[in-house]
């Protein structure tokens, strides 16, 4: 099987000759190529240019033996077709220029057609699919409505997302008006990608984890059933922090659910039923330790998978930027290699 052929089959849940692997935020730091870019181009224009979206998306495909290329950009960029200004501060993240404070912001937040106005994305996402053909998949992702609509109201990153939750509990129509525009921007653009050829959309919804369940179930939930229940392409329900609860993530929808280390794998797919897939979940620090304990690590989590159809290897997160190159590599074969013929 080709990697986009074994990608494929784990979306639908269908056997495959081998688990197929990839590794979230492979496009980034943790690759010196990519950080000799970075010297010439800011992040922001690195995001704009279809030539340095193909360049940075295909930097780990020379690199490992993953089985699928994500295209590389950054959940926020939606945002400033929405009306948003922000920036991306090297060494504190984003910093949104007017967060949303009041009832009266929201009215300032519009919806955009991603087709019209994003054509650049369109452009590298076509030349990727052409330039990957039926060797590699390709993943496409958006930001999830809560994530989104946390990084509106803190401005940025938080440690605890109270101004979020104080918004979402004191002004609930508001909160409603903001999830419904998030959720309709979504929407169109996972179609807008699912049009320029990827094989599937991740749709990252990283701060899921500081929400009470019952406040996802209320204030979360309704939005991401549309979101996944519209997509013309398999979805990869991802999130972080939420195993205490990860049947209720499940059950927004998703093809395939994203789970972090801090859930056991067989735990979680046991909890999440036999119609899903499971992606993960080593933790991301395992990548800094020596190959002996890596190993061990690896071979746990595909014990606990068991060659269950349905399983794409991957981090519970984003790749460090210290980790390795060699013990990325590593990983790849040595997951190919176990499960090879299962």
């Amino acid at each position: 099987m080709t990697g986009r052929e074994r990608f494929v089959c784990a979306l639908h849940r269908k056997p495959a000759d081998a688990t197929p692997v990839w590794f979230m935020r492979q496009a980034g730091r943790f690759l010196p190529e990519y950080r000799a870019l970075r010297e010439r181009y800011d992040f922001l224009t690195s995001c704009h240019e279809p030539d340095l979206i193909v360049e940075i998306t295909l930097q780990p495909l020379k690199r490992l033996d993953v089985d699928a290329a994500i295209v590389f950009s950054d959940i926020l960029l939606p945002l400033e077709y929405m009306g948003v200004k922000f920036d991306i501060v090297e060494n504190r993240g984003p910093v949104i220029e007017s967060p949303i404070r009041t009832p009266e912001d929201v009215e300032k937040i519009h919806s955009f057609n991603p087709a019209e106005q994003m054509n650049f994305l369109g452009e590298a996402l076509k030349h990727l699919r052409q330039e990957l053909g039926d060797e590699k998949a390709l993943l496409g992702f958006t930001g999830a409505p809560f994530t989104l609509a946390s990084y509106l109201i803190e401005g940025g990153h938080s440690r605890d997302h109270a101004l979020t939750k104080k918004f979402m509990y004191q002004n609930p129509q508001a909160w409603e008006k903001l999830m419904k525009k998030l959720t309709d921007v979504i929407s169109k653009y996972v179609e807008f990608q699912a049009t320029c050829g990827v094989d599937a959309v991740q749709i990252f919804d990283s701060w899921a984890g500081f929400l009470a369940p019952d406040d996802y179930e209320e204030f979360v939930k309704p939005y991401m059933e549309k979101i996944f229940s519209h997509s013309p392409v398999p979805t990869i329900n991802f999130s972080t922090g939420t195993g205490g609860y990860i049947e209720t993530i499940a059950s927004s929808g998703g093809d395939v659910i994203g789970v972090d280390w801090r859930i056991r794998l067989n735990d979680a797919w046991q909890r999440v039923g036999p119609d899903k897939g499971i992606q993960g979940n080593l933790d991301p620090a395992a990548m800094l330790a020596e190959k002996r304990t890596l190993e061990a690590r690896v071979k746990r989590i595909l014990h606990q998978a068991n060659g269950r159809p349905g399983h794409i290897f991957n981090l519970g997160h984003g790749i460090l930027p210290t980790t390795p190159v060699e013990n990325a590599q590593f990983v790849v074969e040595l997951v190919h290699q176990l499960t090879s013929g299962k």
